[in-house]
């Protein structure tokens, strides 16, 4: 049974695991190996994990996973970015469970808590030609907004993100 949970220090391994393999998973044939293990290397490392997991602020809601029998198969992260919007700044799954509804539970526990949190809208960034996430947000009532160039861009690279939002 899946359960969803705030993460803990234990998790951490987990969520390195799940993002790592669901970002290389997700981008392989939309990004460069360099962007990627870039990417990875720079938001999935464990000193990096560690402090997200905990320390929380105001515009950080803390990690969030969906485990089974102990194992992290789902990690999120996301957080106020003003007095009544949030965001997701980060879902990714096992890539072998997709399809499962873990994406659903650990997007719906979060909103919840953003919403508790005063949040009325919901904002997520998607890179353009992400065929795994950009079907899964807009089932879920997310609309495009707009493009934008995406921020981890080096001068040679010209990465697209669209934004989507809804009301929560």
């Amino acid at each position: 049974m899946i359960e969803v949970k705030k993460a803990e220090i234990e998790h951490i391994n987990g969520i390195i695991k799940v993002c790592s393999e669901g970002y290389r998973d997700t981008y392989m044939e939309t990004h460069s190996n360099e962007y990627i293990e870039r990417i990875i290397n720079e938001f999935y490392n464990y000193e990096r994990i560690h402090n997200e997991v905990t320390h929380t602020n105001s515009g950080w809601d803390g990690w969030y996973v969906a485990t089974e029998e102990n194992i992290v198969v789902g990690a999120i992260g996301g957080g106020l970015i003003s007095k009544d919007q949030s965001e997701i700044f980060v879902l990714y799954l096992d890539p072998n469970r997709r399809g499962e509804g873990i994406g659903t539970k650990i997007l719906q526990a979060i909103t919840e808590i953003q919403r508790s949190n005063g949040a009325i809208k919901q904002w997520v960034s998607v890179a353009k030609g992400n065929a795994k996430g950009i079907p899964f947000y807009e089932a879920r009532q997310f609309q495009f907004v707009q493009e934008q160039t995406s921020f981890a861009n080096m001068d040679n690279e010209s990465y697209v993100t669209l934004r989507y939002c809804r009301t929560i």
